[in-house]
């Protein structure tokens, strides 16, 4: 095993080489330096995540971040246990305890330096420093790039010092390894027993470089119980391409023939990002998170921050399933209020123990 500057084992980020490059991030300690990651192992036509590397909750206590707001979007604050309704399988279940801004988060930071999204690194280096102004004492965060490779840049760290350094150290790459981040973030950045999972990610989540399927990063979001939220420029790109297309397709009859490969080139980039938005709007609602589409990259800083506020003001719902059945079956979850006008966000549910 190999051991970090202070003898701590670092963990591994990458399944195929067993690499070990994780070093936790305490405030006594300088920021690793980063290494590329080599290929996962998952296949890109595989549909499940190998049995060993399956993460599920301990039954005999849930743990649901809940998000609550009214009619107008506001949060709504100050509800009690009495005022909660959680189901399981359809099944009503007992609320053992309940809690609001006392549950610590630990979130990853994640951004795409592929070539799509390079020139915005230094907008998303400084919204990414405000967010981390913005939580608790008791909350974490830890820094991932991906593009030709998925590369941890901070480990868990309360210290914005650490964080900026790790800033400074994003690499551009190529590729977007979108769903193999997913992957290994949810598996290998775990958070501690008693605190919230989050991802937060910048991408227009094309994946053209990666080995794991969207439905396995969903899976594995799922089952490490990590709400991912996705400041998604899919919308900026559209605009651009939108804006070729419309200049080409304005031409004479022979400029439009001459162009054609071009054109075909941008109309399929716009079909993939229709479907990228749809597998974004489809991870951040199964996972209890949320999409957001700016228009453009000067918004990012004020989005970042409204995650943050969102993460500080999530109720920490507590209960004991009924079904104690270690059968490795995904449990459906539905959480209400007494209050019919509320919109209530969580995940959908969790992976039961498999023995």
């Amino acid at each position: 095993m190999l051991h970090g500057p202070l003898g701590t084992p670092v963990r591994s980020l990458v399944c195929l080489f067993i690499i070990w490059l994780f070093v936790p991030g305490v405030l006594a300690q300088n920021a690793q330096t980063p290494k590329p990651s080599p290929t996962p192992t998952a296949k890109p036509d595989d549909p499940e995540i190998d049995p060993d590397d399956i993460i599920s909750v301990n039954t005999s206590e849930v743990l649901l971040p809940v998000t609550v707001r009214n009619s107008s979007g506001r949060f709504v604050e100050g509800l009690r246990r009495e005022d909660f309704k959680i189901f399981e399988d359809g099944s009503p279940q007992l609320l053992s305890d309940i809690s609001l801004r006392q549950v610590p988060v630990d979130v990853v930071l994640m951004v795409d330096a592929s070539s799509s999204a390079v020139q915005n690194l230094e907008d998303f280096s400084t919204a990414a420093e405000g967010f981390a102004s913005h939580l608790a004492t008791d909350d974490r965060v830890s820094l991932i790039q991906f593009d030709d490779h998925v590369v941890l840049l901070q480990d868990w760290t309360r210290s914005l010092v650490q964080l900026r350094r790790a800033l400074r150290r994003i690499v551009p790459g190529m590729f977007t390894r979108f769903h193999d981040a997913v992957v290994l973030a949810s598996k290998d950045q775990k958070p501690r027993p008693d605190a919230r999972h989050a991802i937060i990610v910048l991408t227009d989540g094309i994946d053209n470089g990666g080995s794991s399927s969207f439905q396995v990063a969903l899976r594995s979001a799922l089952q490490s119980q990590t709400a991912v939220y996705v400041i998604s420029n899919t919308e900026i790109e559209r605009t651009d391409k939108e804006r070729q297309l419309a200049m080409l397709l304005s031409g004479s009859e022979a400029a439009i023939k001459f162009n054609q490969v071009q054109i075909e080139d941008l109309r399929m980039g716009l079909a993939a990002l229709d479907v990228s938005e749809r597998n974004l709007q489809e991870l951040t609602n199964a996972t209890g998170g949320r999409l957001y589409r700016p228009k453009s990259f000067h918004d990012l800083e004020a989005i970042y921050a409204e995650v943050a506020n969102e993460l500080s003001h999530q109720y920490g719902l507590y209960y004991s399933p009924l079904n104690k059945k270690r059968d490795g079956q995904f449990r459906k979850v539905r959480v209400e209020t007494t209050d019919p006008s509320h919109k209530v966000t969580t995940r959908i549910g969790y992976y039961a123990p498999a023995h």
